[in-house]
């Protein structure tokens, strides 16, 4: 996904600023999808309004320096229902906590106990997060996709908890070995 499609997505749900693209991407519901920079917004919300695929507007603001707010035109529309049709490339992900899980054998019981702890926390707190957005939504698709969202951090608290004895027991075997091989 490029980052014009993803600015389509969130002005398809209402004008708004690239400020408030910047936070809806990088920690509201739109953050779950691809990283963007304000490197990025800017100049590529430029390049669709010249294209014709935003419109922006100046908003005074009281004691504040006005703000351009962006909406999305109907040929945005057009080119956003376009980009849905190309095949999805495949999901990244990356995780601090399972570099630190790979290498457990490194590590000490306490160590492996807090990051599991700590993944299970921030996890939990993602899906609380989601819910409410959720309760507060009436847009079905996006109901849907919090919902599957939940249910895959679910499986991985799940596993975790389930599994957190595994991983601990590894901690320190490299240490046990180095020292049977001298």
């Amino acid at each position: 996904m490029h980052a014009r499609t993803l600015l389509l997505a969130i002005l398809g749900f209402g004008e708004t600023t690239g400020y408030d693209i910047k936070k809806m991407s990088e920690e509201g519901p739109f953050s779950y999808f691809i990283d963007i920079s304000y490197g990025a917004i800017y100049p590529t919300l430029a390049k669709l309004e010249e294209e014709g695929c935003v419109a922006s507007r100046i908003e005074s603001q009281q004691g504040k320096p006005d703000r351009k707010v962006y909406s999305i035109t109907e040929k945005g529309r057009l080119e956003f229902a376009e980009s849905l049709a190309i095949p999805p490339g495949p999901d990244k992900f990356k995780s601090d906590f399972l570099l630190v899980a790979a290498h457990a054998a490194h590590g000490t019981p306490e160590t492996l106990q807090k990051a599991i702890d700590s993944r299970i926390d921030y996890i939990e707190k993602e899906i609380a997060m989601i819910t409410e957005h959720c309760a507060e939504c009436d847009h079905p698709a996006t109901k849907w996709v919090g919902a599957y969202g939940v249910h895959i951090m679910q499986a991985d608290v799940d596993y975790l908890k389930q599994n957190r004895d595994g991983l601990i027991e590894l901690a320190g075997l490299d240490l046990f070995t180095s020292e049977a091989a001298q």
